[in-house]
C-alpha cells in the first residue's frame, strides 16, 4: 500500500461559491489530503476558506461564462458535459463531494473513485417539484426542465456505476443512494463546528439559521409564528427573502446573513431551533444542540438521526401549520438539560468525521 505523500489526489467538488455545509467538509478533506489538487465547475474567488483556496483549483468551461456565479443554478443542463470534461488520467485516487454532478466525473477503470454524497441530485429526484414549476420559476424555465430532466436522470444513474465506493452523510441518503443508483454504502456523517460556544443563557426568541429557498420551509414557520406571535429571530438570505420579509409580522426579525461568531451568540442565547423542513443531514439543528439549545424539527430525514426526540428536541410528524404549532406549545411545557443536548452533539465532531474518513480510506493510502 502507498503512502498518502507518494499518491495523485483529486477531489471534485461541485461549486465553490460560498463556505456551507459542503464547504466544510471539503475543507476537513483538504485537511486531511493537503497536496491535493481540487476540480470544479466554477469558482468565485475569495468565497470559501482559505484551507481551501490555496490548493490548486482547477475549474470548467462554465467558469467563462459571464456572471456564472450568480446564474449558474440555470446552467444545470449542461454540468454533466462540463463535469465530464475533466481529465483525471493523471490521478491515482478521485474523491467527489458531491450533491449535484461532481460525482460523474469521468476516471479510468483502474482509478479507484470514492464518492462522499450529500444526496443524489435532488433537482431531479425528489424535490423536483420544490424548485421547478411554473408559479415559481417562470413558464420557461419549468418547460425547459420538463424536457431535460429524463436525459438528467439517466446521466445521474448511468455516471453513478463509475463510483467505486458510496459514502453518505446519514442513513436517510443511503437509503436514496440505494433507492436511485442500487448501491450500498456507508454513513459517514458530516463534520459540525461544535466547539467554543458562548455558555447558553435565555433570550426568549427562537432561532432559525436558513438559506431561504422553498424546500427549508421559513414560510410554514412565519405563518405559524404570524399566529402565535412569539418572537422568531431567521438569520439568512437567499432568493425567496423578499416575499418572506413581506409575510411576516413584526414579532418576526430577519437579521440577514452573520459571522460565524455572531451566528454562536443567536443560537446560545435562544428559547429553541426551529427545523421545519426534511434536510439530507441537518448541520444547523446540530449547532444548536453544540450550543445546548433543544431543536423542533420535522422527524423526518436528518434530523430524525441527530435530534433525540424528548431528550434533545421534539418532533412533530406531518409538515403542517397545525403540526408545528402544536409541537411549539408542547414544546413550551417541556423541560430540557442543556448538557445531555450537548453531549449529543459531540457525536457529530469535526474530529470524529476526520477519523472515520481515515478509518475509511486507510484501505487505499497508508496515512
Amino acid at each position: 500500500m502507498r503512502k498518502l505523500r507518494d499518491i495523485k489526489i483529486a477531489i471534485v467538488h461541485d461549486w465553490l461559491t460560498g463556505m456551507r455545509g459542503g464547504e466544510k467538509v471539503l475543507e476537513a478533506f483538504c485537511e486531511l489530503f493537503p497536496d491535493a489538487d481540487i476540480y470544479t465547475l466554477l469558482w468565485d474567488k475569495d468565497s470559501v476558506s482559505d484551507t481551501i483556496e490555496k490548493h490548486r483549483i482547477n475549474t470548467s468551461f462554465l467558469q467563462y461564462i459571464p456572471k456564472i456565479e450568480k446564474n449558474y443554478r440555470y446552467y444545470l443542463p449542461l454540468m454533466p458535459f462540463a463535469i465530464s470534461s475533466f481529465n483525471l488520467d493523471r490521478y491515482d485516487l478521485v474523491i467527489s463531494s458531491s450533491h449535484c454532478v461532481a460525482k460523474g466525473v469521468k476516471t479510468k477503470k483502474e482509478i479507484p473513485h470514492i464518492c462522499y454524497c450529500y444526496t443524489p441530485m435532488r433537482y431531479i429526484w425528489d424535490q423536483y417539484d420544490e424548485y421547478f414549476n411554473a408559479k415559481k420559476s417562470g413558464f420557461i424555465v419549468n418547460l425547459l426542465m420538463f424536457m431535460v430532466r429524463p436525459f438528467l436522470q439517466d446521466w445521474d444513474v448511468e455516471s453513478s456505476r463509475n463510483v467505486k465506493e458510496f459514502i453518505g452523510i446519514s442513513e436517510h441518503i443511503i437509503n436514496k443512494i440505494k433507492k436511485y443508483y442500487n448501491r450500498d454504502a456507508k454513513v459517514i456523517y458530516p463534520p459540525v463546528d461544535v466547539e467554543n460556544y458562548p455558555n447558553a443563557w435565555d433570550g426568549n426568541y427562537y432561532l432559525m439559521v436558513t438559506a431561504m429557498v422553498p424546500y427549508k420551509r421559513t414560510d410554514l414557520a412565519i405563518e405559524v409564528f404570524n399566529e402565535l406571535k412569539y418572537p422568531l429571530k431567521i438569520i439568512g438570505k437567499g432568493p425567496d427573502e423578499s416575499k418572506l420579509r413581506k409575510m411576516a409580522n413584526p414579532n418576526i426579525e430577519f437579521l440577514g446573513w452573520l459571522s460565524d461568531e455572531e451566528i454562536k451568540r443567536y443560537y446560545s442565547g435562544c428559547k429553541a431551533f426551529i427545523f421545519p423542513q426534511e434536510e439530507d443531514f441537518g448541520i444547523t439543528a446540530v449547532e444548536a444542540q453544540a450550543a445546548g439549545k433543544p431543536v423542533i424539527a420535522f422527524g423526518k430525514g436528518g434530523a430524525a438521526e441527530t435530534v433525540i426526540n424528548g431528550l434533545t428536541g421534539v418532533y412533530f410528524s406531518e409538515p403542517t401549520h397545525e403540526g408545528l404549532k402544536d409541537c411549539i406549545l408542547k414544546f413550551e411545557k417541556m423541560n430540557f438539560d442543556k448538557n445531555k443536548i450537548r453531549e449529543n452533539a459531540l457525536k457529530f465532531s469535526r474530529e470524529h468525521f476526520k477519523k472515520e474518513i481515515v478509518s475509511f480510506f486507510s484501505r487505499y493510502i497508508e496515512f
